[in-house]
């Protein structure tokens, strides 16, 4: 069985995220999604999500591309996922293109483009001029 590893905050779902999964998901066969807790987005992303993470968990557990959430307590956590979890596929969006290519020695890293049209930040901006 050939597994993904994918992380994010994934607030405000929407549908470039489901992209992201769908794609993801289409290069093994299990899924994981590593969630960012609302303490590790206050501490160290310096943001602070429109869901809490068991709301976004929610929604993240109804996606059928995704098989199994954890939480994103840390960046250092993810050599140990890798790991730990088994995976033979690390993804990110190609915005952060080079950023975790350390992690190449343990699996395969891929950017998969993002979807350019849509971002949480584009629709906290759109709901803004309303």
């Amino acid at each position: 069985m050939k597994k993904i590893i994918t992380y994010g905050t994934f607030d405000i779902l929407h549908y470039g995220h489901i992209l992201l999964f769908e794609r993801a998901k289409a290069l093994g066969d299990y899924l994981i999604v590593g969630l960012s807790t609302d303490e590790f987005n206050e501490k160290a992303k310096k943001k602070q999500a429109y869901f809490d993470y068991e709301k976004r968990k929610l929604l993240r557990d109804s996606i059928l591309y995704v098989g199994e959430i954890m939480p994103e307590i840390s960046w250092a956590q993810k050599e140990r996922d890798i790991v730990e979890y088994g995976v033979d596929i690390f993804v990110m969006g190609d915005d952060w293109r080079g950023k975790f290519d350390f992690l190449s020695h343990l699996c395969k890293v891929v950017y998969l483009p993002r979807t350019p049209e849509i971002s949480t930040t584009k629709i906290r901006d759109d709901l803004k001029r309303y």
